[in-house]
């Protein structure tokens, strides 16, 4: 049963779904901000390069799960598969928006 997200963030998932590094960073305000391995990400060029280096690096497919909002912050488990050790893993991603963009996202 599909999970209902904010469009924002549904969009986000369509984006790494189609692995459209560009379309994934559109999603973002122009000052988002991504912290993700240790590292952060400020801004959409950023936040493109990140995804494309991700995805030539492990080649993952990421499947939403669930979502649970708390105090403004949408937490979305998902199943991450690709080319690492210990793949699949179910990781948190917690997005907080800024209107109709998504303004951070720490994945954990």
């Amino acid at each position: 049963m599909p999970i209902s997200l904010p469009k924002p963030i549904a969009s986000y998932f369509a984006a790494e779904k189609a692995e459209d590094a560009s379309a994934l960073a559109r999603c973002f305000t122009d000052e988002g901000v991504v912290r993700d391995e240790g590292g952060t990400f400020t801004g959409r060029a950023a936040i493109a390069r990140w995804n494309a280096d991700a995805r030539a690096k492990y080649h993952h497919t990421v499947v939403p799960l669930s979502a649970t909002e708390s105090d403004g912050v949408i937490v979305v488990l998902a199943r991450v598969a690709g080319e690492f050790p210990g793949s699949p893993v179910e990781l948190e991603h917690f997005f907080t928006l800024h209107g109709e963009e998504i303004a951070s996202l720490e994945i954990r």
